[in-house]
């Protein structure tokens, strides 16, 4: 034969073995990452033609639905989100012209009843539609609203607090269920089809609505974070509730000098009244001589440093922990001191999210162990059967359950005698911990209010983070506080 045209034969048999090659790769082996990706419109054009499943909040309410439109054996249904805006996040949407965001998109699988090969070959040979199953969240609807409202009231009153965002969540520790979860400024999910609707929202200067605070954003937590010290200190055995140390202020922490709030003095006090106080000084100390590597290993054991183990989408959650002044998380060279009541500094900001906050919380609340997070109560089939439903699961023992009652008696002191002392539960004892974290320049009183807490004090049924991004002069107990405690009132009622 000749040899050009035996180069040109192996020439083509190469090209044919790339295209069986690449085919096969994005077909077999890589099918799944190319169907999740949100730029590929492809899968939603298809699903157009499938009634989606309905999603349902725990105690009823439509929060999405699909309805059909134009006539035929094969209508083109469309989503709905009779709620407008109050479970936009994090509920997201589904519609072909932006794609997927929220649970639309982490639960889409279920939403648009995808089934095994062997189950759709027989529903096709009976000539039984595709149809979506039914998803009942965990969130209380009641609940929902009152987060909603409550931050809106917070942001609308708050000196400086105007054109901001904040977030609330709460969960029930020991299931890890989501009860609430809200973000504003947000958006009704039944306009982001429009283009021109979709383009201002993403724009900037928009407040960034469609951004869920409560997962995707990181902030300093401030005094919060003292909760995550107090755990490592006790657990650890290097400290107690009685261990006694200088609440002096200014003290040199990290080569830097560092002040109680207001510049407040405290002589030598113990753990106890130095978190019911929220004492800078006492515990930056306290990090420090846990060291940075005892901070990371509870730190971790809180779901630090890595995406929430959430049902969502992964792009819209953010890890928690301190990040570089290059955007990356650390576990080491920060100034552990800073990191220890929620600040930082140069070497490392310490940055968390709502949820992760409120995973804080519950993992004190459920005796140290904390439960994985979820908004799935229920799936059910279009035929009425229970197809799944919440089965609590371990995401990690934080702590003994002798720290976990320690810290939260002493919790329950900053509640009763404490910076939280003027809020109420409707007279239920709780346990909580303001947080104040200073944005930016000290001297414009710039902050970021925050507030963790858990109800009932004994038994507890809800763990709840509330903040607000910023405000003028304002604390935690005067502005976050008040905005978790009518959530936990809502939720025990």
């Amino acid at each position: 034969m000749n040899p050009p045209i035996v180069r040109l034969y192996g020439v083509l048999l190469l090209l044919f073995a790339a295209v069986v090659g690449f085919t096969s790769y994005w077909a077999v082996f890589d099918s799944q990452s190319l169907k999740d990706n949100p730029q590929n419109r492809r899968p939603l054009i298809i699903e157009q033609t499938i009634k989606r499943g309905v999603i349902k909040t725990s105690d009823g309410v439509t929060v999405a639905q699909s309805f059909p439109q134009g006539g035929g054996k094969h209508p083109i249904y469309v989503r709905r989100y009779p709620q407008g805006s109050v479970f936009a996040n994090p509920v997201g949407y589904s519609f072909v012209q932006v794609g997927q965001s929220g649970i639309e998109r982490s639960e889409n699988g279920v939403l648009a009843g995808e089934r095994n090969e062997f189950t759709s070959i027989v529903d096709q040979i009976r000539g039984v539609p595709q149809e979506g199953d039914d998803v009942t969240l965990t969130i209380d609807s009641q609940a929902q609203q009152v987060a909603t409202r409550a931050l809106q009231s917070a942001i609308a009153s708050t000196p400086g607090a105007s054109g901001s965002g904040g977030a609330v969540v709460a969960l029930d520790p020991s299931a890890g269920a989501v009860k609430a979860m809200a973000s504003v400024p947000g958006y009704d999910p039944n306009t982001v089809a429009q283009p021109k609707v979709f383009k201002q929202l993403n724009k900037p200067g928009s407040g960034a609505p469609l951004l869920n605070r409560a997962t995707q954003s990181v902030y300093p937590p401030g005094s919060t974070m003292k909760v995550v010290t107090a755990t490592a200190a006790l657990d650890s055995g290097e400290f107690t509730p009685n261990s006694v140390l200088s609440g002096r202020s200014p003290q040199t922490i990290g080569g830097v000098p560092l002040s109680n709030a207001g510049g407040e003095q405290f002589g030598n006090i113990d753990m106890t009244t130095a978190l019911t106080n929220s004492v800078n000084t006492y515990f930056a100390q306290v990090g420090e001589r846990l060291g940075t590597s005892t901070m990371v290993k509870y730190m971790k054991r809180f779901g630090f440093y890595s995406d929430p183990q959430l049902d969502y989408p992964g792009d819209q959650m953010a890890p928690s922990g301190p990040y570089a002044s290059a955007g990356h998380l650390v576990t080491s060279g920060f100034d552990v001191g800073r990191v220890a009541i929620g600040q930082g500094g140069a070497e490392g900001q310490d940055l968390t999210s709502p949820l992760q906050m409120a995973e804080v919380a519950a993992a004190v609340a459920d005796g140290g162990k904390l439960m994985r997070p979820t908004f799935v109560q229920q799936v059910t089939d279009p035929d009425g059967r229970v197809a799944d439903k919440l089965s609590p699961k371990l995401q990690s023992t934080v702590m003994s359950p002798q720290t976990a009652s320690t810290l939260t008696d002493m919790m329950t002191h900053v509640t009763q005698e404490g910076t939280a002392a003027g809020l109420t539960v409707d007279g239920v004892t709780f346990a909580g911990k303001t947080g104040t974290a200073e944005i930016g320049d000290p001297a414009q009183g710039i902050n970021q209010p925050w507030f963790i807490a858990f109800a009932p004090a004994q038994s507890p049924k809800v763990a709840i983070a509330a903040t607000i991004e910023r405000c003028q002069g304002c604390f935690g107990a005067q502005v976050a506080g008040p905005v978790a405690t009518q959530v936990l009132e809502s939720l025990l009622r």
